[in-house]
């Protein structure tokens, strides 16, 4: 779940307590869009809550540095292959 999932359940929570006017027998409709603000709200603070912890982990900043023993500069140049052999006659 995240911030949609969470806004959606206060959306639909703000719905049935203020705009629905049923009266349903078996169901109270304005406890359960109580709830389910309730439950959006604790999504969307969970969820930001997640976000604020994984931005204080994404500033750490690692560099690392590779130093040769022995400057390129430094290094005698490759041999020259030998010369070619020639054919045996």
């Amino acid at each position: 779940m995240g911030i949609g999932s969470g806004i959606f359940l206060i959306a639909i929570g703000a719905i049935l307590t203020f705009a629905i006017r049923a009266n349903v027998w078996w169901v109270d409709l304005r406890a359960v869009g109580w709830v389910f603000i309730l439950a959006g709200l604790a999504v969307l603070l969970t969820t930001l809550w997640f976000w604020q912890d994984r931005r204080k982990r994404a500033r750490t900043l690692i560099v690392e540095e590779n130093r040769l023993s022995h400057p390129s500069a430094m290094m005698p140049p490759p041999p020259d292959p030998p010369p070619p052999t020639a054919p045996p006659s």
